[in-house]
């Protein structure tokens, strides 16, 4: 179990280098390397546009005081593509223009919202929505602040 990921990390570069050879066999190897480097620049700024989105939704359902979840789980969705995006190849771009589709981020979301809790503050008003606590509290900087007025004093009289 413990070598699962160096198996698939080894199968993922195996899927790059093959995609790879026979591409630029295909279109040449400036054309194809230009053409990694392109999809990774659009699928970054996509990656942005629908990023930037993604925020202002959650930001909006939060002064709402809805729940932002979907949101969350497609900023997640939203990383990974950009990671996958990123990484040059083409399998990994594929992978990530996958996670960029709407009807994939909400499969996603569908699968992911079981497991995800946001605990919320404090409503619009300002009132208080969620739990009391109660405890005790000292200030120290004082004690320290007193004790050194003592000290400093005690100084001037040397």
């Amino acid at each position: 179990m413990r070598w699962l990921p160096f198996i698939a990390l080894f199968i993922l570069a195996w899927i790059e280098i093959s995609l790879f050879i026979k591409v630029a066999h295909l279109f040449g190897v400036l054309l194809t390397l230009l053409l990694v480097i392109a999809t990774s620049a659009i699928g970054l700024s996509l990656v942005k546009n629908q990023g930037i989105k993604n925020f202002r939704l959650m930001q909006e359902k939060l002064v709402r005081n809805e729940n932002p979840a979907p949101e969350m789980t497609r900023g997640l969705s939203l990383f990974l593509a950009g990671f996958l995006l990123i990484l040059p190849g083409f399998f990994t771009d594929f992978l990530g223009a996958l996670l960029l589709l709407p009807p994939v981020q909400q499969r996603l979301t569908h699968k992911l919202m079981p497991f995800i809790t946001v605990w919320g503050g404090r409503g619009q008003a300002g009132r208080d929505t969620g739990h009391t606590m109660e405890g005790e509290f000292e200030r120290r900087e004082e004690k320290q602040l007193d004790h050194r007025d003592d000290s400093a004093s005690t100084h001037k009289t040397d």
